[in-house]
């Protein structure tokens, strides 16, 4: 029976049969065959085919033109691979910028959808220094962060550079991204623009290609991570962008309130609260001089206020309610650990332990470096002096007797400390060696005062009891040691 197809418009078409072809699998495929040239096979690929009486034969035209443009590049009627593209108008340029029409609000104009194709709109950087993750606009400049660069980009106004290479901002009308100008140095923000915190003209982020944190200011690209932090910013900036941890994150954000870089850097998810740090970098002291407890999803500062979210809810900081060391609810000691390294060449005893500051401190650890003969049963392994944990004042009271007398004639008991002893608001604690027994050793163990070592490395933390959530300062930490002979 003969078919009457409408055509629209003159083109060149190419006219197909389909017909249904099963196999042993249950799956059907529809082979195409051309009109009247096409003989039916036996067999596809070693197994038997018959026709489907369910499906009929099928005929298409298609357009035997590219796009069915007049005159394009005609396709053959051989053998064609097909690709399909779902936006065949658009292309991803990761490494561009464009920008549209003026949108004013104190006038209704707004040209946010307007892309004029007449003029110059967009704005290429180099592809090889990755994709564009980070735009800020800083005066009448925008700061441009790519994986592996940092640029800088003038807005309203273009460059004219002389022969000696100096250039000189010129203003244009028509220029709405001007000349890009890279900062000196190999650095980018890589894939963690959550990084990124301004204040004043300073801007930190964190390149983690590089292994390194970054401040970009006044004085250009400077690593801050190099302040003594090199080999922990390794380490941890390798588990976030590990696969063994899964995809992390680097938080950073400004503290208003501390005038402080906040850095989170979290391998895995935020709700596993793990041991992963938080620390906060301080330009006064040009280090990194803290470490939180939290892990913060976001961290921000808004009117002299640090703020951070957590699981949906938004958590204010230094809220001046009295209520120290506690985080989204859970409370976490404070702690901070010294290292004891007088006479570096010598070797010493260290008796005592004592600080100045406020009550509820105590000595977690006061441990040596290897040095000395091992046990009895393996002299030749090297020990590690060591003390028990030191009580602070109050958790280490205790009384003498429990008081044979009730009532009004119940006999006063002394109070005995056995952690620190407070005089003129110093404390000061004996240091009692906790070491396993050692070789050639007559008197040992907790029968000895003192730890041996060259230096001691030394844990403060906030006790359970003592005013706990509350303010709490500590201003010098000491210890009175004398040199030992000899093991």
């Amino acid at each position: 029976m003969a078919a009457t197809l409408e055509i629209k418009y003159f083109n060149s078409y190419i006219l197909k049969r389909y017909e249904p072809i099963t196999t042993s699998s249950p799956n059907v495929i529809r082979r195409q065959i051309w009109n009247g040239s096409f003989g039916i096979p036996t067999a596809i690929g070693g197994h038997p085919r018959n026709l489907d009486p369910r499906l009929p034969n099928c005929w298409y035209l298609e357009e035997s033109r590219i796009r069915g443009g007049y005159n394009n590049t005609t396709v053959d009627f051989g053998v064609r691979a097909y690709l399909v593209e779902q936006e065949p108008n658009s292309s991803i340029r990761l490494n561009s910028l464009i920008y549209s029409g003026i949108y004013n609000s104190r006038t209704g104009v707004n040209q946010t959808n307007v892309f004029s194709v007449a003029e110059e709109i967009t704005k290429s950087l180099d592809p090889a220094q990755g994709a564009i993750n980070k735009l800020y606009a800083e005066d009448t400049n925008l700061i441009i962060f790519q994986q592996y660069k940092v640029n800088k980009a003038l807005i309203d106004k273009d460059a004219i550079y002389s022969a000696e290479g100096g250039g000189l901002p010129v203003s244009s009308f028509k220029t709405v991204i001007g000349q890009t100008v890279p900062f000196p140095g190999n650095y980018g923000i890589g894939n963690n623009p959550e990084s990124f915190a301004v204040y004043g003209y300073n801007k930190y982020f964190v390149d983690p290609n590089q292994n390194a944190v970054m401040r970009l200011g006044p004085d250009g690209l400077v690593e801050i991570s190099a302040a003594g932090m090199n080999g922990f910013f390794r380490n941890q900036i390798l588990k976030v962008n590990s696969s063994a941890f899964g995809v992390g994150k680097l938080v950073g954000g400004w503290d208003i309130y501390n005038k402080e870089y906040v850095l989170s850097l979290q391998p895995v998810s935020i709700s596993a609260q793990l041991s992963e740090p938080t620390l906060s970098w301080d330009e006064k002291a040009q280090g990194w001089i803290s470490f939180y407890s939290y892990k913060p999803s976001q961290s921000f500062s808004l009117k002299n206020n640090h703020y951070t979210t957590f699981e949906d809810s938004l958590y204010l900081h230094n809220s001046q309610n009295g209520i120290y060391n506690t985080f989204y609810g859970k409370r976490t000691p404070s702690s901070i650990e010294f290292v004891f390294n007088p006479q570096v060449s010598n070797s010493k005893v260290f008796n005592t332990v004592n600080y100045e500051g406020s009550n509820g401190w105590q000595v977690d650890f006061f441990r040596s470096d290897e040095t000395g003969p091992g046990t009895l049963a393996d002299p030749a392994a090297f020990v590690v002096d060591s003390t028990a944990q030191v009580l602070s004042y109050v958790e280490g009271a205790y009384d003498s007797a429990v008081p044979s007398n009730t009532g009004s004639n119940a006999v006063v008991q002394p109070i005995y400390r056995a952690g620190f002893y407070r005089k003129e608001n110093k404390y000061c604690a004996n240091l009692i060696n906790s070491t396993p027994i050692a070789q050639e050793e007559v008197i040992f163990g907790d029968q000895i005062s003192g730890v041996r070592g060259f230096f001691m490395n030394v844990k403060f933390s906030t006790d359970n009891t003592t005013d706990v959530s509350g303010f709490k300062e500590l201003f010098a930490v000491s210890s009175n040691y004398t040199f030992s002979s000899g093991y």
